[in-house]
């Protein structure tokens, strides 16, 4: 299953490229990413997946990067079109789903979703 990592970055020059380059040099493919920042620190979500997890833990134990979160997501297939992620979220919603992290990967039109209930998010989209 696809994870999604929580690194936690300083907030200044060359922290995202360090973890691209990091994650690169252990053969680690980012397959998406959200990042922002506040208070000093650059928060990090990255899309690993799972035949890459343990490279991108041990990479990144041995860069000194924090991972402040590790969990299973689902990455669901959406169309390109206007009313798509409305659809998806409502889906979600009226099976009693909470999104707490959504964003988008690289290469093609997905969405990434962490929820506490799994269970019921892949339930609702089957």
């Amino acid at each position: 299953m696809p994870t999604d990592l929580t690194v936690i970055l300083q907030d200044r020059p060359g922290e995202l490229a360090r973890l691209g380059e990091i994650a690169g040099a252990a053969g680690v493919n980012i397959e998406g990413l959200a990042a922002f920042t506040g208070e000093g620190r650059g928060i990090v979500h990255v899309l690993i997946d799972d035949g890459a997890l343990a490279a991108a833990r041990t990479a990144l134990q041995q860069a000194h990067l924090g991972v402040a979160d590790e969990r299973e997501v689902l990455v669901v297939d959406v169309a390109d079109r206007p009313g798509s992620l409305g659809e998806l979220a409502r889906t979600l919603a009226e099976a009693n789903v909470n999104v707490d992290l959504a964003y988008t990967t690289f290469g093609g039109v997905r969405i990434v979703i962490a929820t506490d209930d799994l269970l019921s998010a892949r339930a609702a989209l089957a």
